[in-house]
């Protein structure tokens, strides 16, 4: 990625959109440019997909709960990662080093759906115990991880160097 793709997707990332016009307003980039980076960013599988972002507390799913899950399995944790995803309600899941072997991520509609998944969980015969941990209130939950960063450190760490 040179200058441009990094100042694209951090404009994407901020602005929360692909719009040609507005991310030329933001980069003073042309639009045509920006129409043909953003498709060879595409076809590098940088961009994966022109999402509609919810709001899932309006849609109902304002419970968001963190579950450790402590398993003995034997083999690759692969052959067991299919159970935990395969719970209805898991939106994020990953495979930990450390005590825990599983932090998922749930966002439900109440008491019921958390006693659901919560037995869902229990009912895989290779997890040990679980941990939960209600959200109280989110701080940030962002999809866009460049949000988070300045434009100077993304070109710093991210721009790839004359060779």
């Amino acid at each position: 990625m040179d200058e441009r793709d990094i100042r694209l997707l951090k404009a994407i990332s901020d602005l929360e959109t692909g719009s040609p016009e507005r991310l030329h307003e933001e980069t003073d980039i042309p639009v045509s440019t920006i129409h043909y980076r953003l498709n060879n960013l595409r076809d590098a599988g940088v961009i994966e997909n022109d999402l509609y972002d919810l709001d899932i507390e309006k849609v109902g799913l304002d419970v968001t709960v963190l579950v450790e899950i402590l398993a003995d399995y034997s083999g690759s944790h692969h052959d067991f990662e299919e159970k935990i995803l395969d719970v209805e309600g898991v939106t994020q899941a990953y495979f930990t080093m450390g005590e825990t072997d599983f932090i998922v991520v749930a966002h439900l509609s109440g008491r019921e759906m958390v006693e659901r998944l919560i037995t869902d969980f229990e009912t895989i015969e290779e997890v040990q115990r679980t941990n939960s941990t209600f959200v109280i209130s989110t701080l940030r939950d962002s999809h866009r991880a460049l949000q988070n960063y300045s434009l100077e450190t993304l070109l710093d760490e991210l721009l790839d160097e004359e060779k």
